[in-house]
């Protein structure tokens, strides 16, 4: 069974960038899906920058590691 966590992430506006609503959705599998709630739209990590990639790859890693322990207890 897969399982997925979803985090939504709203990035600040920046100069004449508007801001970014985006959710990202880690499944246990390794799947990733970014997904921009304005346009409904699925985005790419390579078009990440700035907070919103530094996000992403704060929440990728934490994933790995919750990932990681709960497989660690389950078959210790």
């Amino acid at each position: 069974m897969v399982n997925c966590e979803h985090i939504r992430y709203m990035e600040p506006s920046r100069g004449s960038r508007p801001p970014r609503d985006l959710t990202f959705k880690f499944f246990t599998d390794g799947k990733l899906e970014i997904i921009d709630n304005d346009t409904g739209t699925t985005i790419n990590p390579r078009e990440l920058s700035g907070g919103s990639y530094d996000f992403y790859v704060r929440q990728r890693i934490a994933f790995i590691k919750r990932d990681l322990n709960a497989k660690i207890a389950k078959y210790a």
